[in-house]
């Protein structure tokens, strides 16, 4: 059992405390420890205390001697904090509250006096119960990896600890079984419930060849695997780390309370000594009277609503986002989604499966569709792009032979040249075509047909050179298939309320709207370089003011860096992306941006209330205690109960979505 440390509201506690709210540490997740067992002594005494008063059944001695062992019991949770803030002289809360306490008991009021402190107790320990409900959570999470793996070793599997298993090594997985490290399946099919990754509860089917992640169940199949990532490099461990991280990141909202805080305290301390002090030097009030109300002015003006009504709302929202596999990077991204108006997609891989194939080849001047493949599959072998995978692909799966080109040169947004059997060739998109200089009409219509289909076109042909002109000498149609809820997923985002969703594509622009129009996106902008999608970026910024862009996280990281939020789709095992984007969604599942945003509104409404909430009553109270109709009591029940009452709202975030 640690020493108790200070409110969440000194500003010289650790910076783990400042997101939740407690004076003290209050023992373990179920409530036992040294501190809660003080802390229920204390109500009992209390309890008996009140009892006796009021039935009169024990002397005034008797009664005050149990008051003051309840204040004694309780004071666990004030006065060690209480004391740093003296030496240091900042006020915080417990100060607050001792100094009340003590004057309660002065003026002959302990039972108000014993019940303030265990009234008090009551609310931090609850408080301090719904931060690790909230943080816990998340930490859930790491017990679903095993500690120990059946790993092969010398011709035999063996069981060790999982941080003793090397990468490449190969591990095995019974039916039932949590998977213990990422890998490759090599051996072995099964279906696997990926839910603690990417939130989908559906399991996903794994055969040789494909990727799985650490504290991942498998289904009824038995699996061997080869480890690609030791036991701290796991994707389960990196989203655990990236999640507490970002808990401890405060949002501007949490920054503004916490500076509200750091002066509001001793501003209200200093009230209080007014209040007690001026009416009775000047005026000829009552010692007693006077003392009694700087005494409830000081309870009813202790900010724990205020101090905990917004770190408790962040932590809770982000691991309902969490729990559904949607990593947010901090409570400032939160707070940002929850503000978004307008939202930039890209095309391939976002609403389009990003799997494109070719739909056919046309010949212009070649002889064969294989003399076509053959040229573009020996330029395109040097390129990662997707078109240029495609066309490789298809290559292959006609059985058409071809040499990979010498001097290889990339046009970024445009195409690719090289040099094959001796000739300078060029495979590129329609605008490369215009460029070079060898469209004309019969080609032109050509492009246009196929573009009018959604589909994107390789131009192949002869790069003009040396005063020679080019020609086309075919075209290939490359066609990707739209995500299967894609059209849901744009109306669930217009329905959260997003105004405005452009698609940014390097394709061309016909390609483009017909792409946009199935889907219902309210605008397509084609034939972007990556430099242009920046700039499409941020006339969406001077528009809209919040904007968010969606990517691969690596190939649109300039687009992405230029939004207010970056949000990467299908980020699970893809470190690059997992570390570049605001946001990662660990399924490619658009519509999980569409909770997001409402997750992250929800949260902000949460907050404003909580914040109003608690300001209001306390400005009520103020008022009443000035004029002399609040009593210690209801300060004390009004201050505890506005804590629970934000604790209890912000909670509630994490019921707000499940799994699906």
């Amino acid at each position: 059992m640690s020493a108790p440390h200070e409110h969440a509201c000194d500003q010289e506690a650790k910076a783990h405390h400042d997101h939740g709210s407690c004076c003290c540490d209050h023992g373990d997740d179920n409530g036992s420890g040294w501190e809660s067992r003080s802390l229920a002594l204390s109500g009992v005494l209390v309890g008996a205390g009140l009892l006796l008063r009021w039935t009169d059944l024990a002397p005034a001695p008797v009664q005050t001697s149990l008051f003051a062992v309840a204040i004694a019991a309780g004071g666990w949770f004030l006065l060690p904090a209480a004391c740093r803030a003296l030496r240091q002289l900042r006020p915080n809360i417990a100060l607050l509250m001792v100094i009340a306490v003590i004057g309660a008991a002065v003026i002959g009021e302990w039972a108000e006096a014993a019940t303030v402190v265990f009234l008090f107790g009551i609310a931090e320990w609850l408080e301090g119960w719904a931060d690790r409900r909230a943080r816990r959570a998340t930490e859930a999470l790491l017990q679903l990896a095993p500690k120990i793996a059946v790993v092969k070793r010398d011709g035999a599997f063996i069981e060790v600890p999982v941080d003793q298993v090397a990468v490449e090594e190969t591990v095995a997985t019974k039916s039932g079984m949590s998977i213990p490290l990422d890998g490759v399946v090599i051996s072995g099919e099964s279906a696997v419930n990926q839910a603690p990754i990417t939130g989908e509860s559906v399991p996903v089917d794994k055969k040789p060849g494909d990727t799985v992640f650490a504290g991942t169940i498998n289904g009824e199949g038995s699996l061997e695997i080869r480890v690609t990532k030791a036991s701290g490099d796991t994707t389960l461990a990196r989203i655990i780390r990236l999640v507490a991280e970002a808990q401890e990141q405060k949002a501007p909202t949490q920054r503004f309370v916490d500076v509200f805080a750091r002066y509001y305290t001793p501003a209200v301390t200093v009230l209080a000594l007014l209040i007690f002090l001026t009416p009775p030097l000047f005026m000829d009030g009552d010692w007693s009277v006077w003392l009694y109300r700087a005494c409830v002015l000081l309870i009813i003006a202790c900010p724990c609503a205020l101090v905990i009504s917004t770190p408790v709302s962040i932590v809770a929202g982000l691991t309902a986002l969490a729990r559904l596999g949607v990593l947010v990077k901090g409570g400032a991204h939160l707070e940002t989604i929850g503000g978004l108006k307008a939202l930039a997609v890209d095309k391939t891989g976002t609403i389009t499966e990003g799997k494109p194939m070719v739909q056919g080849v046309e010949l212009v001047n070649a002889q064969s569709v294989s003399d076509v493949l053959r040229i573009a599959a020996a330029i395109d072998d040097h390129s990662a792009h997707p078109l240029a995978k495609a066309v490789v692909a298809y290559a292959k799966e006609q059985k058409v032979a071809f040499n990979r080109a010498e001097k290889y040169q990339n046009n970024s947004g445009r195409g690719a040249e090289g040099v094959v059997d001796g000739h300078a060739y060029f495979v590129g998109n329609h605008r490369f075509a215009h460029e070079l200089g060898v469209c004309n009409a019969d080609i032109e219509r050509r492009l246009t047909s196929i573009e009018g289909k959604g589909q994107s076109v390789v131009v192949v042909g002869h790069r003009p050179h040396d005063g020679c002109t080019g020609e086309v000498i075919g075209i290939i149609a490359i066609g990707d298939t739209l995500r299967p809820n894609a059209k849901a997923a744009i109306a669930e985002l217009h329905a959260a309320g997003i105004i405005q969703i452009v698609m940014l594509s390097g394709d061309n622009q016909r390609a483009a709207d017909f792409i946009a129009r199935q889907v219902g996106i309210d605008e397509a902008r084609g034939d972007l370089l990556p430099e242009n999608k920046v700039s499409a970026v941020k006339a969406l910024r001077d528009k809209h003011g919040v904007v968010a862009m969606v990517g691969d996280g690596v190939n649109d990281a300039p687009a992405m860096a230029t939004a207010n939020i970056g949000i990467a789709m299908g980020a699970a095992g893809t470190d690059a992306a997992i570390e570049t984007a605001d946001i990662a969604l660990m399924q490619d599942d658009l519509g999980k941006i569409a909770e997001t945003v409402r997750i992250g509104r929800r949260t902000m409404g949460i907050i404003r209330f909580n914040i109003t909430f608690a300001l209001g009553l306390k400005g009520l109270f103020l008022v009443l205690t000035l004029i002399g109709h609040a009593s210690l009591w209801m300060a004390i029940m009004a201050d505890t109960g506005a804590t629970l009452l934000v604790v209890a709202n912000a909670l509630r975030l994490l019921r707000a979505v499940k799994p699906v």
